[in-house]
């Protein structure tokens, strides 16, 4: 591995061990409106944005981009996508369904092949197409054998996807986009606390600890994102597409060791059936990997 090689892979570790241990840090918001957790978390990552593009010098493609009416509504509805995805993760966690947003996220990458499949004339090879089916059937068997459909993992990995297909589409780097959207969305974001805090239902003021709270939502956010952005360019994306089991795996065992959410024998072998269809999809990029080039730009995670 080069020097290269290794810089990154330690980058986006980091940045996948992040966000595998924030279900610890959002759990402590359980007390409040997940919807202002939102909006602070989206409000305190725009400085963290701002200074680290302007350390990176990654300022120059920012005022073309919100000058194009077509890159500015592409990344608004981005934008909206990873808000409302932020929003239903922190309220899962909060209300003790861990394990579905585990469970999101192992399905997230079979969900983008499919989109790919969709919307961009992607083909599947056989291993990925028996990957998909076999998710499919573990989502139809925690519908009909569970008595209900998992809509908390199929919004966040749906979302998810939606969000990374149309970041595919914009000509903007990962850091750039993202301070990009956090602009958009702050006027919203910004006004929604003021309104809380002019009827006096924000809780940003109830105390010292709640107030660092709110405030540490930017940089559990913004920091992860940037990690990855810097490491996904020095690794191939072959590395990337395995390293990001690692945060399901995580999430799913907080969940099952700390929070000692309960799991049903049908949740189990739904996972079982998962976790065979990620090893089918893992073996799918082991496959091409060799004709594979170093990756020069990759959709980040957003929880």
């Amino acid at each position: 591995m080069s020097d290269n090689s290794r810089s990154g892979f330690f980058f986006a570790l980091s940045a996948y061990l992040i966000w595998g241990t924030l279900p610890l840090f959002w759990k402590l918001t359980e007390n409040y409106d997940p919807v202002e957790v939102t909006a602070h978390r989206a409000f305190w990552s725009l400085p963290i944005a701002i200074i680290v593009c302007i350390a990176l010098k990654r300022t120059g493609d920012i005022m073309p981009a919100l000058r194009s009416p077509k890159k500015v509504a592409t990344l608004f509805l981005s934008s909206c996508l990873v808000s409302f995805n932020w929003g239903v993760f922190i309220w899962a966690i909060t209300v003790d369904r861990v394990l579905d947003t585990a469970l999101a996220y192992y399905i997230n990458p079979l969900i983008t092949v499919l989109l790919g499949f969709v919307f961009l004339g992607d083909r599947f090879n056989r291993l990925q197409l028996a990957a998909i089916l076999i998710a499919a059937a573990a989502v139809l068997m925690l519908t009909v054998v569970g008595g209900q459909f998992p809509w908390v993992s199929i919004a966040l990995a749906l979302t998810f996807g939606l969000y990374g297909l149309i970041r595919k589409t914009v000509d903007v780097g990962p850091t750039q986009g993202f301070l990009i959207e956090i602009l958009l969305i702050f006027p919203i974001v910004a006004g929604f606390i003021g309104w809380k805090m002019m009827n006096g239902t924000s809780v940003f003021f109830e105390s010292p600890e709640v107030s660092w709270l709110m405030i540490l939502a930017g940089p559990a956010t913004a920091t992860p994102l940037i990690l990855f952005s810097v490491g996904a360019k020095r690794l191939r994306l072959s590395t990337i597409g395995l390293m990001q089991f690692l945060v399901p795996t995580m999430i799913f065992l907080i969940g099952v060791f700390i929070f000692k959410e309960p799991m049903r024998e049908v949740q189990l072998a739904a996972f079982a059936m998962i976790w065979f269809a990620l090893v089918l999809y893992a073996l799918s990029i082991m496959q091409s990997s060799k004709k594979e080039r170093p990756s020069s730009a990759l959709t980040e995670d957003g929880q």
